[in-house]
């Protein structure tokens, strides 16, 4: 019975020892991994702090001056003009227009004889014409996309990045809407008797080229009249007469400005109004601004809207006054500079002339006040944060401000 007794202990003794040396094990396993945790947290803090020291420093961050990373040279003639088009510079004269690239490469040149010349341009794609002509050049920034011939004479014009293009043409006694395909195709026909419907002012397309939007002017009982129009030239619009989709009127109104800034997003400028509009298959009205002053000139992009203003201070020639897709004004800015031009980033916005240049952030700040070092025609934001190019006469810069 000794030996058996003493065996029971020996193995009990055994399963403690093992049980210790597992409690051990556990306890050195979770102190390893709550220090490994303690590293990992104090690695992140760290990180997020510098992130956050960093960002910091670059919203506040004021640049002084700018340095010259990139130059291309080119030739310009008397009396041509200089627009964005995409990422390149679209050139136009009364002789002819081409594109040049980012490289400062030719990427086409179109010649015509145009004498009064109607552009529009949506992303990376024109349509030029001469007003009463009866021929459209469809381009892209890349390539020539096609060519449409009118047998009507051409009184406006709108398309859509897709190369879509949406004509007025002018008849004896009515007006016509026709949508063309780049190609020349004719997809939409619309008939519209001026003293029915009245004069259509402004039009635009979509960037995906599916809706048509309208304003008609036209003048009732003494007063004038404008009805915004939408047409849907997609499955929606099938099933509704004309394809027309929503109307909206305005009374005692003028509007000669509408333009889609997104697929789903539009806004129109009337003399005492601003509307919004949203909606990629049935538009309706998102908000609406009363303005209280004359519009001296209207901006925008895919984000935003710009419209420019006398100022009603005696410290300021200007006031600029920046809206979202939403309708919702989100900066508003006093200036005395002389402008040319203005284009917005996403969280900032400029402001520039032939010789200057300003550049804040939708929160008001300040990033960059200063002179180009010779006159541009044109300047033109990057992929990359405070990196412009600049057009002149001789050159194509890309600066990046310092």
């Amino acid at each position: 019975m000794a030996k058996i007794t003493n065996f029971n202990e020996e193995r009990e003794k055994r399963r403690s020892d093992a049980r210790e040396r597992q409690d051990q094990a556990e306890q050195k396993i979770a102190r390893h991994k709550l220090f490994r945790l303690i590293r990992i947290l104090v690695i992140i803090t760290i990180l997020v702090g510098t992130g956050i020291f960093m960002y910091v420093r670059y919203r506040g961050k004021i640049y002084v001056g700018y340095d010259v990373i990139n130059s291309v040279e080119r030739t310009k003639v008397d009396g041509a003009k200089d627009v964005k088009l995409g990422n390149s510079v679209l050139t136009y004269s009364r002789d002819g227009a081409h594109s040049v690239d980012v490289k400062g490469v030719m990427t086409w040149n179109q010649s015509f004889e145009i004498q009064d010349i109607q552009l529009a341009i949506c992303r990376n794609v024109c349509a030029i014409c001469g007003y009463n002509g009866h021929e459209i050049f469809v381009q892209s920034s890349e390539n020539q996309l096609g060519q449409i011939q009118t047998n009507l004479p051409i009184k406006n014009l709108t398309v859509a990045a897709t190369g879509r293009v949406t004509a007025v043409l002018e008849d004896t006694n009515v007006m016509w809407l026709n949508t063309y395909e780049p190609s020349g195709q004719n997809i939409y026909e619309g008939q519209f008797h001026m003293s029915q419907s009245g004069y259509p002012c402004a039009i635009s397309l979509s960037p995906n080229g599916d809706l048509l939007a309208v304003s008609f002017i036209f003048v009732e009982e003494g007063s004038y009249v404008t009805n915004i129009a939408f047409y849907n030239y997609g499955p929606v619009g099938d099933n509704q007469s004309d394809q027309l989709v929503s109307t909206f009127t305005y009374r005692d109104m003028i509007v000669p400005e509408i333009h889609f800034m997104t697929n789903g997003a539009a806004f129109a400028v009337a003399d005492n109004r601003l509307m919004f509009y949203s909606g990629e298959q049935v538009p309706t009205t998102k908000k609406e601004h009363i303005l209280d002053r004359e519009i001296k000139a209207v901006y925008y992009n895919q984000n935003y809207v710009g419209l420019i203003f006398a100022s009603d201070r005696a410290d300021a020639k200007y006031v600029l006054r920046i809206y979202d897709t939403a309708g919702e004004n989100v900066a508003e800015r006093y200036f005395d500079m002389d402008y040319l031009g203005v284009f917005f980033e996403q969280g900032t916005y400029a402001l520039y002339n032939s010789t200057d240049c300003m550049i804040y952030t939708m929160a008001g700040g300040c990033k960059y006040e200063g002179k180009f070092d010779k006159p541009i025609s044109l300047m033109l934001p990057t992929e990359t944060p405070y990196r412009y190019r600049v057009v002149t006469d001789t050159s194509i810069d890309t600066i990046q401000l310092k």
